[in-house]
């Protein structure tokens, strides 16, 4: 019972640090554009590049995590990304200066990278030392659980609040998050066995494998970017869903938050390669179908399919890093998210100058269709070079 109480805790912790850390920190930004263009002076072509400085503060974290071998230091900094976030979500509310906001930006994107990299690592680890699946479904409910809070937040007090007042509001919804995020992760143990007495033991893939499947994680990261960043603004510029750009993000969020175990479970009956390529496929489909016809129902639909993969992606990408390196999984997914993070770094300033120069957000969008479709293809093309091995804790009951 002690085991499965501390479990939950840990769980608990990591779902709460991913609300903070990516919910607060990083996705208000998303429902908050609009706001901020409307009423804070903030360009479009400005608010892209906001989005490209949080995601360079993002790929910055993760050279960090992907340097950094010792589980203590892993720990200190994950804790100090807790305590960033708030900082930087009350800095937007602070300050009307474009250079500031992209000073919080980046800091912002240093403790995603603390909340998604190092406390995944630190949690995948007590997972695998303590007998349990090494899977990350239940952790990335997180990421949806906050972006829920955050379009329910946003869209109570805009009514009743200014741009200003809502960062700090949700810098105190943060600050009761972060204390048990805080003090329900147990520090991390050094030791390389489980509590079992097992060995963790590494079991990577070839070289050529992991360069493919970083090229195909780059196109991913172009696909997740564009729809995490605009899709409010999108949806409130098509002809009859004027207003309804929150609602979507909503959506987003409800279909996120259960899809990483969804996913852990097409991974645990069909393997994570193959769980992959279909949640690629279908992300694919979920950026077009807002474009493709201005429909509410399909617009929704569109949600749907993106927040029911997006988190699932990163999950199994994640997950896969921690089988193929037990011992120390944060040194994969750190190399994968300097992939996946330059490709957001890049993608939202060049739909924001895209987006300035048609007027609208649709040539954005198929951009990063054609660039996701083209990484499903690359995921396919990796069928061929898997491993037919894996680490021998990569099923633990």
């Amino acid at each position: 019972m002690h085991n499965k109480t501390q479990r939950l805790k840990v769980l608990s912790s990591g779902i709460l640090s991913l609300m903070l850390t990516m919910g607060i920190a990083r996705f208000a930004l998303t429902p908050m554009l609009p706001i901020m263009q409307q009423h804070a002076g903030l360009g479009i072509s400005e608010g892209g590049g906001l989005a490209a400085i949080n995601y360079f503060g993002y790929l910055c974290g993760a050279l960090i995590a992907a340097m950094i071998s010792d589980l203590v230091i892993k720990d200190r900094l994950y804790r100090c990304g807790l305590i960033m976030a708030l900082v930087t979500t009350i800095g937007m509310g602070l300050t009307d200066n474009l250079w500031l906001w992209a000073v919080c930006r980046f800091l912002a994107g240093l403790s995603c990278a603390g909340g998604m990299l190092l406390g995944s690592g630190l949690i995948l680890n007590w997972l695998m030392r303590h007998g349990h699946h090494s899977e990350l479904g239940i952790h990335f409910c997180g990421v949806g659980l906050g972006i829920v809070l955050c379009a329910i937040a946003i869209e109570s007090m805009q009514a009743y609040f200014d741009w200003r007042e809502q960062w700090v509001l949700l810098t105190l919804i943060g600050v009761f998050i972060m204390i048990p995020a805080w003090r329900w992760l147990p520090p991390p143990d050094k030791t390389q066995q489980t509590t079992r007495g097992e060995t963790l033991i590494d079991a990577p893939p070839s070289a050529a494998f992991m360069r493919l499947f970083q090229v195909a994680y780059f196109c991913a990261g172009v696909g997740y970017v564009i729809s995490a960043t605009f899709i409010v603004a999108l949806v409130d510029q098509l002809p009859g869903l004027e207003g309804q750009g929150s609602w979507a993000f909503l959506i987003i969020g409800l279909a996120a938050t259960p899809s990483a175990i969804g996913w852990d479970f097409i991974a645990r009956r069909f393997g994570p390669l193959n769980a992959l390529i279909c949640a690629s496929i279908l992300q694919v489909i979920g950026i077009l179908l807002p474009v493709i016809e201005t429909s509410y129902l399909l617009t929704m639909i569109g949600a749907i399919l993106y927040g029911g993969t997006f988190v699932g992606m990163v999950c199994l990408v994640l997950t896969m890093a921690g089988r193929y390196y037990p011992t120390r999984p944060a040194k994969m997914m750190g190399k994968m998210t300097l992939s996946f993070g330059t490709a957001q770094i890049i993608a939202p300033a060049l739909a924001g100058l895209l987006a300035e120069h048609s007027g609208n957000y649709i040539s954005a969008v198929y951009m990063a269709a054609f660039i996701m479709a083209l990484g499903s293809i690359l995921l396919l093309m990796l069928k061929a070079r898997e491993p037919k091995t894996q680490s021998p804790l990569s099923s633990v009951n």
